[in-house]
């Protein structure tokens, strides 16, 4: 029996280099850094670099719900209603039981636990806010994308460290093709720019000191960013059926655990998840036009995933175009995978392979076709997301033209 192809009909995404998919995707194509100076209380904090959004407008979200929401929930909210509006559905009309939500969340949100943690200990209250339990919890965005547009389908939360976006994208495949819903709202979010956040990963040693330079000999570390996108998926009939607009299709999933080392990578996990992804789609290696890579920018991570992909790839690893977008954006956690699909889909829709700035020196052990400084024009027929997370949980995405 044949599976439900799934299709992308959606997008929306909020992040350092854009408060919409488009402003991120045009950001992209020109280079340009969203990453700078924190302007967050630092206290402490020898971090000075970071991705922040600023202020945003909320019009849409009622006052009552918006003081029980944490600001991640804010942002996939916001994401959510950008990619229902280009999707065209209508939810007036459309059955609220067959349209279901996963967000992931790699963390929590950050600003209610500051917030609890500075009430009581620097200002000695004797209790934290209210909602703060309802504002934290890593479950919280995607009930709250449910109540803000009520769905009614399928709606539950993932965590999986940085690699949240791509396995809340696969779960929602899943629902889809066990016939649980017609569409799907799928992505993540994530807001780390607070202080006891940066404080934490500054203590594991692998954020940058002045810009994040995937791939590049003199890469020091990564970059955090505040972030949320979230895309539409359907089953092809359903989108068809209502003549909805279809950006892409979603035709492989692979996903992988390391089972090694809680922080430090394998080449082997990846590998067998990028396999994996191939496999599902049934496409040979040599269909892939263009990876868009996980590339933090730390020593290990770009050096290993260089690896895994000449595994996989062989000889078309030269041929392929390869990037990370967390140059310009950052690490936006659990939303880098959702930002990045922006990058994968309209890399197929428009020909363009956007590209991995502050690239300076050629690394041997990263001697794959990266795509240094200025994006290039090139054909993309298929593309694929890589994400692998701490705790060696990887996944993988392809996405192909329509």
């Amino acid at each position: 029996m044949s599976r439900q192809r799934v299709v992308i009909t959606g997008l929306g995404g909020l992040c350092a280099i854009g408060t919409d998919a488009d402003s991120i995707w045009q950001s992209m194509c020109a280079g340009r850094c969203g990453l700078g100076p924190l302007t967050i209380d630092r206290r402490d904090l020898r971090t000075n670099i970071g991705g922040e959004i600023g202020a945003i407008a909320e019009d849409g979200i009622d006052p009552r719900r918006r003081v029980t929401m944490g600001r991640f929930s804010v942002l996939a909210v916001l994401a959510a209603g950008e990619a229902l509006a280009a999707s065209g559905l209508d939810l007036r009309t459309a059955d609220p039981k067959r349209i279901g939500a996963v967000i992931g969340v790699a963390i929590w949100g950050a600003d209610a636990v500051d917030e609890s943690y500075r009430d009581i200990f620097l200002e000695g209250k004797k209790r934290t806010n209210i909602f703060a339990v309802p504002r934290a919890m890593p479950s919280a965005p995607a009930g709250q994308v449910s109540m803000q547009y009520g769905l009614r389908g399928p709606v539950f939360g993932v965590t999986s460290a940085c690699s949240s976006s791509n396995h809340a994208i696969l779960a929602a495949i899943d629902q889809l093709r066990l016939g649980r819903a017609d569409i799907m709202l799928a992505g993540g979010t994530d807001t780390p720019m607070q202080y006891g956040i940066l404080k934490v990963w500054e203590t594991l040693r692998v954020l940058a000191r002045q810009s994040c330079r995937p791939f590049s000999a003199d890469r020091d570390g990564l970059v955090l960013a505040d972030g949320a996108g979230v895309a539409v998926l359907e089953t092809w009939e359903h989108a068809t059926a209502r003549n909805a607009p279809i950006l892409a299709e979603i035709v492989g999933c692979g996903m992988s655990a390391d089972a090694g080392d809680i922080v430090s990578p394998s080449v082997e996990g990846p590998v067998a998840a990028m396999q994996a992804c191939l496999n599902d789609a049934e496409l040979p290696a040599t269909a892939i036009d263009y990876i868009n890579a996980h590339g933090t920018a730390t020593k290990a991570n770009d050096r290993i995933e260089t690896q895994a992909i000449r595994a996989v790839f062989g000889d078309h690893a030269d041929k392929l175009a390869v990037s990370s977008t967390k140059s310009m954006h950052g690490h936006c956690l659990g939303a880098s995978g959702a930002i990045e699909l922006i990058a994968c889909v309209n890399a197929i829709r428009h020909g363009i392979v956007p590209p991995t700035i502050g690239y300076t020196t050629p690394d041997p052990e990263c001697d794959l076709e990266i795509t240094a400084n200025v994006a290039q024009e090139r054909p993309v027929n298929v593309a694929i997301s890589n994400a692998f997370a701490f705790g060696g949980l990887n996944a993988v995405i392809a996405v192909r033209k329509v």
